[in-house]
């Protein structure tokens, strides 16, 4: 395991320091500026790092053929591309949103998928940007998040090894964090894959690697805390069974202080790996042990 750490805003993100913790709002808002800030409000009272957010420009990411499809939506049965511009917060909104993040002390930044949108969130200053996994071959995109100088995360979910070396060759492997991901909606068990993250260690022991995670209980995001990932994301919601497609594979605000708070307590328990015995350990060494190694060594 590499010693490599990055900066994001005001904490650092690597080996041996504290798990960095992404709450996912993406578009689990629904469009609803005053359903961000409840997840904003439940992601800082959870002691969450920051939210993350997803942005895209619907003509660029929507291909032109599902333009006119027409969906059910929380608005009534409309065309798909017209779905997509009344779930996209504008300026306006984060404008907002960075006002009130500041207020509750906690980080956000967003999933970019064009340039245009980088553009736009590169206004409030995010202390980092989020590629998201099916972007990881768009080495354009991922250049143009390069360029503004902020740290960038890249999921690796849905991905080869090699369009996985491929995207780190295109950009460089400086200011640079991986996460392992497995890009189903929510994710089975036998595919989360967790040894991934030795793997990724292994292949970049100097970058931070963490897991982004789609699985719908707790104890594989907790497992991969203990396997070393040094950030974690995972989309959060006010209720599993809302409209909205990421809903199902999303962590309810219970849960989510639950994942934090035994997040903080397995960093404490890990250790350092050094056997040593410690003060708790003489009064019960002294009373339960029957031959002590001073007496074995005459």
């Amino acid at each position: 395991m590499g010693n490599a750490t990055r900066r994001i805003g005001d904490k650092l993100v690597g080996d041996g320091r504290p798990v960095y913790v992404i709450a996912e709002i993406g578009i689990n808002h629904n469009g609803s500026l005053e359903l961000a800030k409840k997840l904003i409000d439940g992601a800082a009272l959870a002691g969450c790092d920051a939210v993350k957010f997803q942005k895209r420009t619907p003509e660029l990411c929507v291909p032109r053929d599902q333009w006119d499809l027409e969906r059910d939506t929380l608005w009534g049965r409309m065309k798909y591309i017209d779905y997509r511009h009344l779930i996209e917060f504008g300026d306006a909104e984060y404008a907002e949103i960075d006002r009130y993040c500041r207020e509750k002390g906690i980080h956000w930044f967003a999933s970019c998928w064009d340039e245009p949108s980088v553009d736009l969130v590169e206004r409030y200053n995010p202390p980092v940007y989020k590629a998201p996994s099916a972007s990881l071959t768009d080495h354009a995109l991922l250049r143009h998040m390069k360029a503004t100088g902020k740290p960038l995360m890249i999921s690796t979910g849905m991905s080869t090894g090699e369009e996985i070396q491929d995207a780190v060759d295109a950009i460089g492997s400086d200011n640079l964090l991986i996460a392992h991901s497995t890009s189903a909606y929510p994710c089975n068990l036998p595919e989360l894959n967790l040894r991934m993250i030795h793997t990724l260690q292994s292949w970049y022991p100097d970058n931070p690697v963490g897991y982004s995670g789609h699985e719908t209980g707790l104890a594989p995001t907790w497992a991969a805390v203990a396997m070393g990932a040094t950030f974690i994301e995972r989309h959060i919601t006010l209720d599993r069974a809302m409209w909205g497609s990421d809903h199902a594979a999303s962590v309810e605000l219970g849960g989510l202080y639950r994942l934090v708070a035994n997040i903080r307590d397995i960093e404490k328990s890990l250790g350092d790996g050094l056997k040593r015995v410690y003060e708790s350990e003489l009064g019960p060494r002294k009373k339960l042990r029957r031959v002590l190694l001073e007496q074995t060594a005459a």
